[in-house]
């Protein structure tokens, strides 16, 4: 097992890191490794691992969904208004309607069959919907209008919906008949008369559960002194229980209550939710090759050839009727304009995490058609999975309008830089002391400039040597520069778009005297950036 999980960590991530140097999704890649490990190809991973799978997979949604959650923005949700509820039920309704009347007339299904193929095909991908609408909200794409939020709650939605009519369907067909309800008086209800009972109890009952986690979570981690990893540990263990309790009790939704747990962290707890979101944006980057990876090693090539043809007339029948339809009616009376309901197409039609999970299901319960279904299954996440991780980002910026960014709902990544402007002098040690101590607290890079004057080369040398060996655990570059020196700080500082400028300044008296006419005074004047001025013989002190 120790072998497996070497080549999926590392031919899913080599494999990604190729398909993004491609142009194309790194997730491309991560399956087509996947389908060259598992048994269908290669063969190369133990049976142990591909049995421990499902686990596995359900571990990486977790992760994507607690991402999720902790990035949705409840202003932006409630100015949406029935938007986002609209989108949980129609386009995954339509979906799974339009696909089960295209596999009546295709395949002769029955149709308790076609509506099982349409919930697996009907289903969202979060594990490719969720990272394209937080890197959106990062970016500001549609936030005006909470486009992306919509678009991650109805995502959830619709797979709650669709996951308890599978369930329903596969109940049926595997034992001729699913048990009902007798309620006092003997009145007996059948499953289709539940189905709207329990979607509603799995909404309410894990958006209830979410908001009871949250506070035990806030209260917890608030009164410990531990830090970010201690708090990711805990709360992915508490967020996994509640995955794990859902299927030992399927009363309520598990990975909406996991959304839900992450959505109501940040209105209990902002700073917590902050730390927590960092944490699992890093556990992502292994999450993701462990989902990916394993959803290719599922595929079977083999059945895929022969249905692929009629396949993707079924993918486009639901997508572009079906869906579409839904989309229309989910979206009718709200404030989207036609660009932004077009954004559906590419931005709401991903498919992969639930048909990788559910699709081989009927197969082994033995319902005819299994095998068609496993095939469909398999294509909608060769076919769509990457088409919609590559869509979202491209289309994006033609289909949206672009607002104002809120860091405390998303990572808003950024690579700090500080620029540290040294001469040869006895000053250059404590410069480049407090510049080293700065970026090892903020993981920043470093520009070291030097402005040349009338130094000989070996001091400059010198120079250099001294950054090598103060910044040697630091990503830095050393650099040259000639000219005035105040405006070439200025113009390396915009150049290297840097965050913070780090000089020094000479004397013990105050800081006013010594700078009036001076290098220092000059850039303090001139910078749109913080200024640390360093003194030979005492700490730091920043000046706006």
């Amino acid at each position: 097992m120790l072998g497996s999980i070497i080549w999926i960590l590392l031919a899913g991530f080599f494999a990604g890191q190729m398909a993004r140097r491609l142009q194309a999704p790194a997730l491309v890649g991560m399956v087509l490794a996947g389908i060259a490990l598992g048994p269908h190809a290669g063969n190369l991973l133990s049976p142990g691992v591909l049995e421990s799978a499902d686990s596995l997979r359900t571990i990486a949604v977790m992760v994507i969904l607690m991402k999720a959650g902790l990035g949705l923005d409840r202003e932006k949700l409630a100015q949406q208004g029935s938007v986002a509820l609209r989108l949980g039920f129609l386009p995954a309704a339509g979906e799974a309607i339009a696909v089960a009347l295209a596999a009546i007339w295709l395949f002769q299904f029955d149709i308790a069959t076609g509506l099982l193929l349409g919930c697996v095909l009907g289903a969202e991908s979060p594990a490719v919907i969720v990272p394209g609408m937080l890197r959106l909200k990062s970016l500001g794409w549609g936030v005006k209008k909470g486009i992306p939020d919509a678009i991650l709650t109805g995502s959830t939605l619709s797979d709650v919906l669709l996951l308890l009519v599978f369930s329903l369907l596969l109940a049926f067909l595997s034992q001729g008949a699913a048990a009902g309800m007798t309620l006092p008086g003997g009145i007996l209800l059948s499953p289709v008369q539940l189905l709207p009972v329990q979607v509603i109890a799995q909404i309410v009952l894990g958006i209830l559960l979410g908001w009871v986690t949250a506070r035990l979570l806030g209260l917890l981690l608030a009164r410990q002194s531990w830090n970010a990893v201690q708090d990711v540990l805990v709360a992915a263990a508490v967020a996994l229980g509640l995955v794990v309790l859902a299927g030992n009790f399927p009363i309520f939704s598990g990975y909406l209550a996991v959304m839900a747990t992450g959505f109501f962290l940040i209105e209990l707890n902002a700073p917590l939710a902050r730390r927590l979101r960092g944490g699992f944006d890093s556990l992502w980057v292994i999450a993701e090759i462990v989902l990916f990876v394993l959803m290719g090693t599922s595929i079977q090539l083999t059945i895929l050839a022969e249905q692929l043809l009629v396949g993707l007339l079924v993918l486009a029948i639901g997508t572009l009727i079906g869906r579409s339809l839904g989309w229309y009616l989910a979206t009718l009376g709200s404030n989207w304009s036609w660009k932004e309901r077009l954004f559906l197409l590419p931005g709401n039609s991903a498919k992969a995490t639930v048909q990788a999970a559910i699709g081989a299901i009927p197969l082994a319960q033995g319902i005819d058609g299994g095998e068609t279904i496993l095939a469909l299954a398999a294509l909608s996440i060769l076919i769509t999975a990457p088409l919609g991780a590559w869509a979202i980002p491209t289309f994006a910026p033609r289909l949206l309008e672009r607002g104002e960014v809120d860091p405390t709902k998303v990572s808003v990544s950024r690579s700090v830089v500080l620029l540290a402007a040294v001469d040869t002098s006895s000053l250059a040690k404590p410069v480049l002391t407090k510049v080293a101590e700065l970026a090892r607290r903020s993981d920043a890079k470093v520009v070291v400039l030097h402005v040349l004057r009338d130094e000989d080369a070996t001091s400059v040398e010198s120079l250099r040597d001294q950054t090598q060996r103060l910044l040697a655990d630091i990503r830095h570059r050393f650099v040259t520069a000639s000219g005035s020196v105040p405006e070439a700080i200025l113009r390396a500082a915009q150049d290297y778009r840097a965050a913070e400028i780090v000089m020094g300044k000479r004397g013990h008296r105050s800081l006013n005297e010594a700078l009036v006419g001076s290098i220092s005074q000059a850039v303090l004047e001139a910078s749109p950036l913080p200024v640390v001025v360093v003194e030979a013989d005492s700490m730091a002190e920043p000046r706006p």
